[in-house]
């Protein structure tokens, strides 16, 4: 969640700064962006970039890599992308747009004693499952103001609607993201239960 989510979602907040007293899970406050429309190359490009991201890192998403896999010079590829970065924009954009979608779905489905347990468990899911595009998506190597306006605060209002208070989203989120850090880099210690600690994780933001 960015810094200007948070300041976007404390304007729903109620008057003297205090949150706005609805049940949980709360409504959506931000629409979701519409993505930018792609041409057939360019979907067929970013799909390469993302198998090609998830295989070997981000290190490998090369031009002429992504030539390679596709079947076309290196030179060809920037008549349709501008560069690595305007790759690399695309790839996030994408698992931003699966992210969000998912965490808005378990926000919505889920009841008000669960929601936050919900939102954790999918959250986890969906960064293990996609760990090179989650480590590119956060690891503050692209330019964020190059993604679609209002896709960085839509992907994390879920955290917002989960706990109803911007600020405890936001701690919400860094411990979501710290968690699931330590765990793609298997650095918690050989007998932890990882389960029950983001179990623990839950009931601590569970009010």
């Amino acid at each position: 969640m960015s810094q200007a989510a948070v300041s976007a979602e404390a304007t729903a907040v109620g008057s003297g700064g205090e949150p706005a007293r609805l049940p949980l899970p709360l409504p959506r406050i931000a629409v979701r962006p519409e993505p930018s429309e792609r041409s057939e190359r360019v979907r067929e490009i970013v799909a390469a970039g993302l198998r090609l991201l998830a295989a070997e890192g981000a290190d490998a998403l090369t031009m002429r890599r992504l030539g390679d896999e596709i079947g076309i010079r290196a030179a060809s590829l920037y008549k349709h992308l501008p560069g690595k970065p305007a790759l690399e924009v695309a790839l996030v954009e994408t698992g931003l747009f699966g992210m969000g979608d998912a965490l808005h779905a378990v926000v919505d489905a889920a009841s008000p004693a669960g929601v936050v347990a919900a939102l954790l468990a999918e959250y986890r899911r969906f960064a293990l499952a996609s760990a090179n595009l989650y480590r590119l998506a956060t690891s503050g190597r692209i330019d964020r103001s190059l993604l679609t306006p209002g896709l960085d605060d839509w992907s994390g209002e879920p955290f917002y609607r989960a706990t109803g208070d911007p600020w405890v989203a936001q701690a919400l989120f860094a411990a979501a993201h710290g968690a699931v850090i330590l765990e793609m880099d298997n650095a918690y210690n050989n007998m932890s239960d990882l389960d029950a600690t983001w179990r623990a994780l839950a009931r601590a933001f569970t009010t």
